[in-house]
């Protein structure tokens, strides 16, 4: 069985300083996917530059909370606060969408536009995801998976961290992680986190199911915005048989709506240091399409 790695740049478009390191890390690292805000700031400038670079993947990263959606704020009222931007209050909004038949067609509505937008770009939809990991939200998912299939999606992130691997990088990795995105699965356990591990399990069995390409694990939860060399290099030395994905959060610097205490340069130095390039060099790498049917190409 071959080693398939997938290094991905989540909130691609949500700022030039992001753009610009996702740019950088696929030139000089080994970024080798980005994960597209259709509605961010810089999602414009961001389709233009992902048409000068062939070689990177691009996805759909899901906005539906704490960020700016497509549709009019008159149309999903439910979704979105008095400044038309979306809810932070996960837990409400998910509980609101599980039960509401009015907040799920607000859902599906602008689930919908979001795919769209993205087919719109002229992209190829490499894969999709969502912000702060909301589509382990089984309406979510579900409504992701009826709309997703009709726009061409073959892929979705499933984050399932092995703990093991953490662990074992972590032991030579002290510093602790920053105070981040609200939402997140972080830590050592605990009832969210093993709430979140059951779900993400029975998504992966699902969408597998209906034939999507899920990757075995997923690595950037524990580390979201702190993932430096050291813990990527560890990771990648360390990494098990079958296909991985490390999603990061790369730009090179702070920007209006970053999240406080990311570390977005370090994780841009991450990507492009000569000893995690030569690390990562036996590897068969690429996006989510380069690994469908069980093809791989070396990056």
């Amino acid at each position: 069985m071959i080693k398939g790695l997938i290094v991905t740049a989540d909130d691609f478009g949500a700022a030039p300083e992001v753009n610009a390191a996702v740019e950088t890390a696929h030139r000089d690292g080994i970024l080798s996917a980005a994960s597209l805000m259709v509605a961010a700031p810089a999602a414009k400038d961001a389709v233009a530059l992902a048409n000068r670079l062939p070689g990177l993947r691009v996805g759909l990263h899901i906005v539906l909370v704490e960020g700016r959606p497509v549709l009019l704020p008159s149309r999903i009222p439910d979704l979105v606060d008095a400044s038309g931007q979306f809810r932070t209050d996960m837990a409400m909004t998910g509980a609101r969408m599980f039960f509401l038949p009015h907040v799920r067609r607000q859902l599906t509505a602008e689930i919908t536009a979001q795919f769209e937008a993205f087919r719109a770009t002229g992209l190829a939809l490499d894969h999709v995801n969502a912000h702060k990991h909301f589509h382990l939200h089984p309406t979510i998912a579900n409504t992701i998976l009826r709309i997703g299939r009709r726009f061409g999606m073959t892929g979705l992130r499933v984050p399932r961290e092995p703990r093991a691997v953490i662990d074992a990088v972590a032991s030579n990795s002290p510093v602790s992680p920053p105070q981040g995105e609200g939402g997140r699965v972080r830590g050592n356990g605990g009832g969210l986190e093993s709430l979140a591990h059951l779900f993400a399990a029975r998504l992966a069995r699902r969408m597998r199911g209906q034939g999507l390409l899920v990757p075995d694990r997923v690595f950037g939860l524990r580390w979201s915005g702190a993932m430096t060399r050291d813990r990527l290099l560890g990771l990648i030395g360390r990494l098990p048989d079958g296909l991985s994905e490390i999603y990061l959060h790369p730009a090179t610097g702070s920007y209006p709506g970053s999240a406080p205490g990311y570390r977005y340069a370090e994780e841009l130095a991450a990507l492009t240091d000569p000893a995690v390039v030569a690390a990562a060099s036996g590897f068969a790498r690429g996006g989510f399409a380069d690994f469908q049917g069980g093809k791989s190409r070396a990056a």
